[in-house]
């Protein structure tokens, strides 16, 4: 539990900085915005109305969204903090801008014609007279936005940010469950805590005792200076007890980021080249949960130095190039490209292939005589589908379709820790499974042929970012790695089915393995 709970420092002031940024950006746009609305029914409206259309998108959509365009643009990153704080920023304005125009809107007449009366500019009206009457008001916007945008926070782990979601997404992916509910307790108390700071602030306003605001604003100051302190006391204590690291050549990283897609296979593999690394003196930090274009883009930009990529993934979706292409070609290609285009490196194949295949439960299998995607096809019309939420917009899902005809009586996605299960409780008949999946075997499920190739060759390999490409020592520690199928599948069902934790198979998976020996490099 010591080892759980060692993590949620950094975590929490790294999700506490994302709220704090997001609230205070939102607030300094939506309260002019609010104050010209104010007077003017028709910018209210179109600003109130554009506020609501962000509030339609799905959180985590609306942090997706942001990727591409932050790539576009190239100005900003497109991987971590810049599009979460973005997106978050968008999603905390409504009620900050609703709120403010109702408040200001809601002043009593007879007060600014008192203050006009008085012979105060419109500045002066607004500044000493309307907002301080409508300050409860907006204060109480400003408190529905911090909740919304501490529970939204959360989502950020996919694009590459560290928050409480590192926790919600992991524990969801491997099943830990006491690892889903740290995270879930973290960000609710964090939640609740400043929703009672909030609260405070709001009463003090309504009562219109300035001078009471002090503690409400002390107490959000020490929250803050609590959760950025703390991170720092665990990690020179976590400093203190580590033996120092061996010290490397010159011109040698150091300190590399692996990155890591969000299911299980890839949080074994994510900590099998942490050993690795740290064995060879070089210190690692970890962004867990990324979505496949955002670990790639990521990875060509510098901001993770290696991660674990799928060949077909490149292939299809990358490289736009056609499933049907013998394995070796697929690689060989795929290393040049990388190279050429990137400057990638692969370390090439792990030794294993996780590729998607459809599976179904035996018992379905045997009752509908299904052997092959050809025979799927035949009764996929009275079938229900399951399939992780990227695999219908994948352009490997079209293949099949083209290649077999295949039309579902209902598709529907889960998350990848889901899938299982569901098809095995009868939620639907067909699943997206991947071939190095423990689980196949353990649910006692049938992998259907694919006999017009229409999905191509995924094997597992280690690609190294721009800035790793040509470092000897990361390249030591990583390219010997070989893990067979079978092992891969025994780690993996470890996690999902023995509750073991990713460090815990990778580490068994390392005692089947030679120590590589990077001690001795030199530049």
């Amino acid at each position: 539990m010591n080892d759980l709970l060692r993590g949620v420092p950094p975590l929490l002031a790294s999700h506490l900085e994302l709220v704090v940024v997001a609230l205070v950006v939102a607030f300094a746009v939506s309260l002019p915005l609010a104050i010209a609305a104010s007077s003017r029914p028709r910018l209210a409206f179109a600003v109130v109305t554009g506020a609501g259309v962000v509030q339609t998108i799905p959180g985590l959509a609306l942090l997706a969204l942001m990727v591409p365009i932050l790539a576009k643009s190239g100005v900003l990153s497109p991987f971590g903090f810049p599009p979460a704080v973005i997106a978050l920023t968008l999603y905390a304005m409504l009620p900050i801008l609703r709120n403010a125009v109702t408040g200001i809107r809601g002043v009593d007449p007879a007060a600014t014609e008192a203050a006009r009366g008085m012979g105060m500019s419109p500045w002066q009206v607004t500044r000493l007279v309307e907002l301080p009457l409508a300050a409860p008001v907006i204060a109480a916007g400003v408190r529905t936005a911090t909740v919304w945008t501490v529970g939204a926070a959360t989502l950020a782990t996919p694009v590459g940010q560290p928050s409480l979601g590192n926790y919600i997404f992991a524990g969801l992916q491997t099943r830990n469950f006491a690892m889903l509910l740290v995270g879930v307790a973290a960000a609710a108390g964090l939640a609740l805590v400043l929703d009672a700071i909030l609260a405070g602030l709001e009463r003090a306003l309504s009562g219109r005792k300035r001078s009471r605001t002090f503690v409400p604003v002390a107490a959000f100051a020490l929250v803050v200076a609590i959760v950025a302190i703390l991170p720092r006391v665990t990690a020179a204590s976590g400093s203190a007890r580590a033996s120092a690291p061996a010290r490397a050549s010159q011109g040698e990283l150091t300190r590399v980021r692996l990155g890591g897609k969000p299911f299980t296979e890839q949080y074994v593999l994510v900590a099998l080249m942490r050993a690795r690394l740290e064995a060879a003196s070089v210190q690692v930090d970890v962004a867990q949960s990324l979505g496949s274009t955002v670990a790639f883009d990521a990875l060509v930009h510098g901001d993770i130095d290696a991660y674990v990529e799928y060949s077909g993934t490149l292939w299809t979706n990358a490289m736009k190039r056609p499933a049907g292409v013998p394995r070796w070609r697929v690689l060989a290609e795929l290393d040049a490209w990388l190279a050429r285009e990137h400057g990638v490196r692969s370390l090439g194949s792990l030794g294993f292939e996780n590729a998607y295949a459809l599976a179904v439960r035996r018992a379905t299998a045997d009752k509908l005589g299904l052997h092959t995607l050809a025979d799927l096809a035949r009764v996929a019309p009275t079938l229900s589908m399951g399939a992780d939420y990227e695999f219908f917009g994948r352009a490997e899902w079209s293949a099949v379709e083209r290649a077999y005809g295949l039309r579902f009586a209902r598709k529907t996605s889960f998350d990848p820790a889901l899938l299982y299960e569901a098809v095995v409780r009868g939620e639907v008949d067909v699943i997206s499974a991947f071939s190095s999946d423990g689980r196949i075997a353990a649910d006692d499920l049938v992998v259907l042929d694919d006999p017009a190739g229409a999905l191509p060759a995924y094997d597992a390999m280690i690609v190294l970012g721009p800035r790793a490409a040509n470092d000897r020592r990361v390249a030591c520690a990583l390219g010997d790695l070989h893990v067979p199928v079978e092992r891969m599948r025994r780690a993996n069902a470890m996690v999902d089915r023995d509750h073991a934790t990713p460090a815990e198979a990778a580490a068994w998976l390392l005692a089947g393995m030679p120590a590589a020996d990077c001690s001795t490099l030199q530049r």
